[in-house]
């Protein structure tokens, strides 16, 4: 079965990325502008504004207005997404690992 869902490839595709996860684990404990995110990076203030519209494009941060400067946020609910269908894969390994067990068990015991 081959998924096909834009969203859902935007949003693994700005997860791909180490950068973009670092940003994202950064933001998560708390937002930060964008100078901020830079400075915790050896790139230049354009890419890490580029990254950081990856992500946004996935609808894993978003941004808004403090004062002179934009912060940028995580979006939780799209964290979620991910989540679950990363669970869905796991449950479904899961249940084909104790099926393969149970053969296996069987095959010990014949």
């Amino acid at each position: 079965m081959v998924e096909s869902n834009l969203q859902l490839d935007l949003l693994f595709g700005a997860l791909s990325d180490h950068t973009r996860r670092a940003i994202l684990a950064r933001v998560a404990k708390a937002e930060m502008s964008i100078g901020e995110i830079a400075a915790h990076f050896e790139l230049t203030f354009g890419a890490i504004s580029k990254h950081i519209k990856v992500l946004e494009k996935a609808n894993l941060v978003t941004k808004r207005r403090r004062g002179k400067e934009q912060v940028v946020l995580i979006v939780p609910k799209t964290v979620n997404v991910a989540r679950k269908h990363i669970e869905r894969y796991a449950r479904m390994w899961a249940e084909r690992f104790d099926k393969l067990e149970a053969i296996l068990r069987e095959d010990a015991t014949s």
